[in-house]
């Protein structure tokens, strides 16, 4: 992993501005700016790991916290009971680009399926 900082540490760290749903000691959730549902809010872990497999092998305990606070977003955005989604894209093909794992909480309306 590269040592520069990356949009999500920049993001984290208030250098740039965002809109904040939910912060806690390990992880910071605020909402994406191009949203793909009528709530999309992104769950990142304070401290980086490239992707899902990378930190699930590193701080299983860290993905738990991430899997929490997508669980408390859901309740602040009042989707719990509809029903929400929660995606990890890992690498290029899944469409990450921003190599800092996260997690995309969707949900406010019915989803469509995945893949193609």
């Amino acid at each position: 992993m590269s040592d520069a900082e990356t949009l999500f540490e920049r993001i984290i760290a208030g250098e740039i501005p965002s809109d904040k749903v939910y912060e806690d000691e390990t992880t910071y959730a605020f909402r994406d700016i191009a949203p793909q549902a009528k709530v999309h809010v992104l769950v990142v872990p304070k401290k980086r790991y490239r992707n899902i497999a990378e930190l699930a092998a590193a701080d299983p305990r860290l993905l738990a916290d991430v899997a929490s606070t997508a669980k408390k977003v859901a309740e602040i955005e009042g989707i719990a009971e509809s029903g929400y989604r929660v995606v990890f894209n890992t690498d290029g093909d899944a469409g990450q680009t921003v190599f800092h794992v996260h997690a995309h909480v969707l949900g406010g309306e019915q989803l469509g399926h995945f893949g193609r």
